[in-house]
């Protein structure tokens, strides 16, 4: 194969006019990171509430909960990605589908909010499986003390839940972090958006993407050690 490496390329200066292309990949991580930990907050939140709901005695509860689950688990990413961004404005009231047209960095919400509702159906399950693994003798004990149901899930139940479900939780944050490539496809700059226009630019594709391989890489390093010392700190005394 008849290619010329050139790895100084990253200290040439982007047709851009912003700087080098190495800072054209450094902004592309940046968004990706704002992206992953923005969606991150709403999957947490709503993934935590829904996966609650399956675990009440109600049988709606459940029914909304299972609803919520198997629409956003079961479509394709990249299918919600297209729906939110170029099927949503279409289907709202004129104005209000303009404003959203038209609204600054619209690709950017669009990816938070689309990641953060399809990790939250994953991340319910997860909470769903933690509660469901804990001795029904916590339950029964906070029913003994006199706790409601919220205070019981508040205390008790969604505490020991979620160190049982820390490592998978850490998977399915990294798994989110990655996601965040799927919002190139709807205009999103993030760190895979930002290494293809590396690439069209320069026609350097081996060094754009092993760049952003290994950023990929050092990210999520971050994120397993910073998780392993989340764990061992919150770890309950004798169970390790």
């Amino acid at each position: 194969m008849n290619y010329n490496w050139n790895w100084s390329i990253f200290f040439d200066q982007s047709p851009e006019g912003t700087g080098t292309y190495a800072d054209m990949l450094l902004s592309g991580l940046y968004w990706t990171i704002v992206t992953a930990l923005c969606a991150w907050a709403i999957a947490f939140t709503l993934g935590s509430i829904i996966g609650v709901l399956r675990t009440l005695p109600s049988k709606t509860a459940n029914a909304i909960g299972t609803t919520y689950v198997e629409i956003f688990r079961n479509v394709p990413l990249l299918v919600q990605m297209f729906l939110w961004y170029f099927v949503l404005p279409e289907v709202l009231p004129r104005g209000l589908g303009d404003s959203v047209k038209q609204m600054p960095d619209a690709p950017f919400y669009t990816a938070v909010v689309c990641l953060g509702f399809f990790t939250a159906s994953r991340v319910a399950e997860q909470v769903r499986a933690g509660i469901q693994a804990l001795p029904r003798g916590q339950r029964m004990a906070a029913t003994a003390m006199g706790f409601t149901t919220a205070q019981t899930y508040r205390y008790v139940l969604l505490p020991n839940a979620y160190r049982i479900i820390l490592p998978p939780m850490t998977s399915e944050f990294l798994n989110n972090l990655k996601n965040t490539s799927v919002a190139l496809t709807i205009g999103l700059l993030e760190l895979t958006g930002r290494a293809r226009s590396m690439q069209e630019f320069s026609f350097q594709v081996f060094e754009a993407f092993t760049a952003a391989t290994l950023l990929y890489v050092a990210i999520n390093l971050v994120v397993v050690v910073c998780a392993s010392l989340l764990e061992r700190a919150v770890t309950i005394p004798g169970q390790r």
